[in-house]
């Protein structure tokens, strides 16, 4: 790389399939294009293992309170 402007340039990685089923092809995917994924199994299986059942899942807002889904207002119907 002699030339300075080749620094500043990047290029996609190889895709593959059309239109909207095009996607990147994971074998042309490399650390230096930004897709290290060595932990994500480990972190996969973690995630698998403490998830709780969705009627427990809360979210927390920025004051710390607890967030639920809003209620079903009275007389409406979906």
């Amino acid at each position: 790389m002699t030339d300075p402007f080749e620094k500043a340039t990047s290029t996609a990685p190889a895709t593959l399939g059309e239109g909207c089923l095009s996607r990147y092809d994971p074998a042309a995917l490399t650390p230096e294009n930004g897709a290290d994924f060595d932990g994500a199994a480990a972190l996969w299986r973690e995630l698998q293992q403490s998830e709780m059942p969705a009627e427990r899942l809360v979210e927390k807002g920025a004051e710390g309170e607890v967030n639920q889904a809003p209620q079903a207002v009275q007389g409406c119907t979906t």
